[in-house]
């Protein structure tokens, strides 16, 4: 069993937030892979599902992003998992927009999401980091975070959704290099 959690603050007026992102990937993933709708539990939305024989429960806390932490650490529970079965799709300022990196471990680099995460199971979790790419100054980064995708962001956001749902069988497959490099390639096109 593997736990995939999506970072984001529940409610209609986040849903195209930048830091929204991690909910978006959970989405893709439930609509290209055809999964079940999602139920309450676990303080949040969760989705059972299945990708190249691993079972997953894909999860959206709804507990805003700053006690994510609560929902991740409810649902390890209840499935008796370890950090390293736990996969975390989040926004992440240093990197260019709609790049996508994989790492296990590593600090929260001011994520309020992560750090939640960190706080109630360790930071031995992996780690997919979704680029939005930093404004600039970092008097900008609040509002870059918190603010709506571009529209003239949206065709590369839906096409980099659609990438990593269509490239996901190897993430639950635990091949983080062959995710990384499929996606770059499905990305090209």
């Amino acid at each position: 069993m593997q736990l995939w959690v999506g970072l984001g603050n529940p409610g209609a007026q986040y849903a195209l937030h930048r830091h929204n992102v991690g909910f978006m990937v959970i989405d893709a993933l439930e609509e290209v892979h055809g999964f079940p709708a999602p139920k309450q539990k676990f303080q949040g939305w969760a989705i059972d599902g299945q990708l190249a024989d691993e079972k997953l429960l894909l999860l959206k806390p709804a507990t805003f992003m700053n006690e994510s932490g609560r929902a991740v650490g409810e649902a390890m529970r209840f499935f008796k998992l370890k950090p390293s079965d736990v996969t975390v799709f989040h926004d992440e300022l240093d990197l260019e927009a709609f790049k996508v990196k994989v790492k296990v471990g590593g600090g929260t680099a001011g994520h309020n999401g992560l750090r939640s995460i960190d706080a109630h199971i360790g930071p031995d979790f992996r780690r997919v980091r979704i680029g939005i790419g930093h404004p600039g100054h970092k008097s900008r980064v609040y509002g870059h975070v918190l603010g709506n995708y571009a529209k003239a962001e949206i065709d590369d956001l839906a096409g980099m959704l659609g990438a990593i749902a269509a490239e996901a069988d190897w993430l639950a497959k635990g091949d983080n290099a062959r995710f990384m490099s499929e996606l770059a390639l499905r990305m090209q096109d």
